[in-house]
């Protein structure tokens, strides 16, 4: 009962939330364009529980929380595989998705991710207008001794204003990129007695533990900050702080994909259904602060992972429009079935992957050794 209250129940109302904003994107520009929308599900499988609206959409819970789907008229099942179109009518047609324009189907199937994104600019949004955005500034407090950052020349006071030729504005911007780059040479600038200096500094490859024995190798410098604080901002300056927030975690999460396709980063740091799970039920115990931070960074991961071009993603979707638009018509059935079998099988090999490594992390297959 403990788990089911502390961590399978966060888990699920955060899950629900981030797809149900997620596919809503689909749905409210689906509708603006006039297509009809089938069946609005949150889960996959077999239906718990729904409802029918005066729009001829099924809304439903669905056996399998792992995510959800919207089912326009048309297609050929939840995955938005085109249907036979041959043997509609010319009003079946008319709100059909596959038989809108290009750009009202490329429209449609990003809105998705994008909502993602749009979601968690809101929700930092409020959290900086009321709770405040946390701000430290970049300003070195100690270096520690035989650190990086002794040997590059760091001095308590330095203020760094340009890491790698982009603006720091908050030493949490500095911490980012120093975590995401370990081994790799940074080109830093800092305002030293009235005078810029250019340092060059490369993080030291550590290994971490969190609390509950997930490892991960990160960067670390050795430089230690100021008391962090709180800067509550306006409606526009939130929005604005927001966004920029935004840009700058879809950029960690992508540059940390690439350096585990490059091999310079773990695959073990990928976490799965689970993973998520336990982070859910901590960040629930820490407050509703870190919760929304929480799901903020999980709407944003969420919102990439769906722009992957991958079958079956939206992202796979988006390529396959790319080249119809290159070629001035679809791609072949047949060519679109072996794509999304393709795709099925990527995204099934990652989930088993990713739990895998949830299941490795909580040292299960220790119990049978």
């Amino acid at each position: 009962m403990e788990i089911i209250i502390g961590y399978i129940i966060p888990f699920l109302i955060v899950l629900t939330v981030l797809v149900f904003v997620h596919e809503m994107g689909h749905y409210l520009v689906a509708r603006w364009n006039k297509v009809r929308v089938e069946v609005f599900s949150i889960g996959f499988g077999k239906e718990i529980f729904g409802f029918n609206d005066r729009a001829g959409t099924r809304w439903k819970f669905s056996l399998i929380p792992l995510g959800g789907y919207v089912k326009m008229f048309g297609d050929a099942d939840a995955t938005s595989r085109p249907g036979d179109a041959s043997g509609l009518s010319e009003e079946e047609r008319s709100y059909a998705f596959q038989s809108k324009s290009l750009s009202q189907r490329t429209a449609i199937v990003a809105a998705g991710p994008l909502a993602n994104f749009l979601f968690a600019i809101v929700a930092l949004a409020g959290l900086f207008a009321i709770v405040g955005q946390p701000f430290t500034p970049p300003v070195v407090g100690e270096v520690q001794e035989e650190s990086a950052a002794q040997e590059a020349g760091f001095q308590p006071g330095d203020r760094i204003i340009a890491l790698n030729n982009r603006t720091i504005e908050r030493f949490e911007e500095v911490q980012r990129s120093v975590r995401l780059n370990p081994d790799a040479e940074l080109r830093v600038t800092v305002v030293r007695d009235g005078d810029e200096v250019t340092l060059t500094a490369t993080p030291q490859r550590t290994e971490v533990e969190d609390a509950r024995g997930n490892r991960q190798e990160i960067g670390i410098l050795g430089i230690s900050r100021s008391e962090m604080e709180y800067r509550r901002h306006g409606p526009l300056t939130a929005s604005w702080q927001a966004m920029r927030e935004t840009v700058n975690l879809s950029g960690a999460t992508l540059q940390a994909v690439g350096q585990i396709i490059t091999g310079s980063r773990s695959t073990d740091e990928l976490g799965g259904p689970i993973r998520i799970a336990q982070m859910s039920g901590d960040v629930a115990d820490a407050g509703v602060v870190n919760l929304i931070w929480f799901m903020a960074i999980l709407s944003i991961n969420l919102g990439l992972i769906n722009l992957f071009p991958i079958p079956m993603l939206d992202g796979g979707h988006l390529v396959f429009y790319a080249i119809e638009a290159v070629r001035g018509r679809p791609l072949g059935e047949r060519a679109q079935e072996y794509g999304f079998r393709i795709g099925l099988a990527l995204v099934l090999t990652l989930m088993i992957f990713v739990t895998f490594n949830d299941l490795v992390q909580l040292r299960v297959f220790d119990l049978f050794n």
